[in-house]
């Protein structure tokens, strides 16, 4: 497992699910669609829509597409 890394803020979060353990599979709140203040992820870094996550609980590394952000401008 690696270590978290060392950029990661409690500050910078993100509710997304994480691909490796989906432990929010069972939370209500998560399955819902709200924030839940057990299955976050630290938001290391964005360019644009393009987040760059790591799981607190199994500290997978993983990039997402948001969607939004400023390169979604014709």
């Amino acid at each position: 497992m690696l270590p978290i890394d060392p950029t990661a803020d409690i500050g910078r979060r993100a509710w997304v699910p994480c691909p490796r353990c989906q432990d929010d599979q069972d939370c209500g709140p998560c399955r819902a669609g709200r924030t839940c203040s057990v299955h976050w992820r630290y938001l290391l870094s964005n360019k644009g829509p393009l987040l760059h996550l790591q799981c607190p609980t199994c500290a997978h590394l993983w990039s997402w597409n948001s969607g939004f952000g400023a390169d979604d401008r014709p």
